[in-house]
């Protein structure tokens, strides 16, 4: 049930949390009617930029039939091209039942399928530990061995399982992976600042860190950590990240964090896109703590969940981030709104040193998903992601070039340079119609483009996402005659590629 989908992920972003980074935006509804802009774009380049894209899945007893139900998702998901799929087993989910019992049907109703996809090297997040592991056997309690030894064991289990061939033997028998695809890449633990009563103890996350993957390491030798995957929100990152940095002596080969712009329906547009800077502020906190240790110098930092809105369906309908409020799906998280929103974001945590960005996730309702669940229809959150990737694939990553804009309120600006001499130039139109608007049209802009510092080139295109846009076909890319100055058109909230070619 799509209800359920965030039992384990971050329910955090509350109204009083909202413009966590200041004003990203320009004065509501001042802009509307078609207002004009200039971008002129430089030969000069600033650095590098690269994102790698991917998705996530969190196999559990309410959508572990997702690739039953829809065999043939595995196409659409693996022409995404994500990097490291994210996989999040709760509840059922968390293989091991008892402390003597196992059973993978939930968990690998999904990442069997996941193993075969794409580079077939997921990040298999260890987001939570059996129920029996905590007091009370209730999995919201702390846990019961504070020297994390015992979730340690559990993690050592789940290596052998996948990477191990034969598996590993447990009082009920042998248990092993069917496919013989091992997973090299695991995550420690989800959002531990708002799980398990972790949360007021960063130092608990160290030690079950500093415990936890040399134990997996023993198993396997070549795995790769993600570490933190915080909850980031309000001043959470001030909180959790230099007590790791100064603290952590394990390995660690990422870092990473969570960001969603609201956890409440009730929020404006201006509200949500407001956040989107604050994102990037901190991811530049997290380069400017692991740049105090050493051995943390040269690590990226991931995003490995990130989405309009984090509330979902409680109890009797009913709101899980705003008791009292009855829950209403965000359908900004699949409409021409983000199509703005998330190239914006994707821009912003670019330039600001971010090397991946998680969509949360894969098969969902209209709030999460990029594939329908109940239909499997694709959404236009699906081709907004399939498009970033394919515009600014990563590896290899191209040349970030300087540019200056009349309209940095409203419009996001991405231009980058190519190996192979084409350039990219990204528009994304994020100007607000009216201050009340909430999942509204947007201001139409047009933006003139100038390129003539550039040099000639001999064939372009154009690729527009915007309200016009047919979800379940996708946009189509048309030509465009080069120029010195080139004219783009966003009828509201949307999205613009315009790529040159030599």
């Amino acid at each position: 049930m799509v209800q359920r989908l965030r039992i384990a992920a971050a329910f955090f972003l509350l109204t009083g949390a909202l413009g966590c980074g200041g004003g990203g935006m320009g004065s509501p509804g001042g802009g509307g009617g078609g207002a004009s802009a200039s971008a002129t774009i430089s030969k000069t380049v600033s650095g590098k930029f690269g994102v790698a894209m991917s998705t996530s899945f969190q196999p559990a007893e309410w959508d572990y039939t997702f690739f039953q139900d829809f065999p043939n998702a595995t196409t659409p998901l693996g022409n995404l091209q994500p990097q490291h799929i994210r996989l999040q087993g709760i509840s059922q989910g968390v293989p091991q039942t008892s402390a003597s019992m196992w059973d993978f049907t939930i968990l690998d109703a999904i990442t069997q399928p996941v193993l075969a996809v794409g580079d077939q090297s997921p990040e298999f997040q260890i987001a939570k530990a059996p129920p029996f592991m905590y007091n009370s056997g209730n999995s919201s309690n702390s846990f019961l061995d504070g020297t994390f030894a015992q979730f340690a064991g559990y993690a050592q289990n789940l290596v052998q399982y996948y990477n191990v061939p034969g598996g590993f033997v447990a009082p009920d028998g042998s248990h092993a992976s069917p496919s013989g695809i091992p997973i090299t890449w695991w995550g420690i633990y989800n959002e531990p600042n708002i799980n398990n009563n972790l949360n007021d103890h960063p130092e608990q996350y160290v030690q079950m860190y500093n415990t936890v993957v040399p134990a997996m390491q023993a198993i396997d030798p070549s795995l790769r950590f993600v570490a933190l995957e915080l909850a980031d929100f309000g001043g959470e990152a001030s909180k959790w990240v230099p007590p790791f940095v100064s603290g952590v002596t394990a390995q660690v080969d990422v870092m990473a964090t969570h960001f969603y712009s609201s956890c409440n329906q009730k929020d404006s547009d201006v509200q949500v896109f407001s956040t989107v800077p604050g994102f990037a502020s901190d991811v530049q906190f997290f380069y400017s703590q692991m740049a105090t240790n050493p051995t943390l110098v040269s690590v990226p930092v991931w995003v490995t969940e990130n989405n309009v809105n984090a509330d979902f369906q409680g109890a009797n309908g009913m709101s899980t981030c705003n008791p009292g409020q009855v829950f209403v799906t965000d359908q900004r998280g699949s409409s021409a709104f983000f199509a703005a929103w998330r190239p914006y974001v994707f821009s912003q945590l670019g330039k600001a040193g971010a090397q991946a960005l998680y969509h949360w996730d894969f098969g969902a309702d209209a709030q999460y998903g990029e594939m329908n669940a109940a239909t499997g229809q694709l959404q236009l959150s699906y081709w907004v992601d399939y498009w970033l990737g394919r515009k600014f694939p990563s590896p290899p990553g191209a040349d970030l070039l300087q540019y200056t804009a009349t309209d940095s309120a409203d419009l996001e600006v991405l231009p980058v340079a190519n190996g192979d001499g084409s350039v990219v130039i990204m528009v994304a139109n994020h100007a607000v119609d009216a201050a009340a608007d909430n999942n509204g049209p947007g201001a139409s802009r047009t933006v003139m483009v100038d390129v003539s510092a550039l040099g000639a080139f001999s064939s372009g295109s154009l690729l527009v996402m915007d309200a016009n846009t047919n979800a379940a076909a996708g946009p189509s890319e048309t030509s465009a005659t080069p120029a010195a100055q080139m004219t783009i058109t966003l009828d509201g909230y949307g999205v613009a590629f315009l790529t040159l070619k030599p």
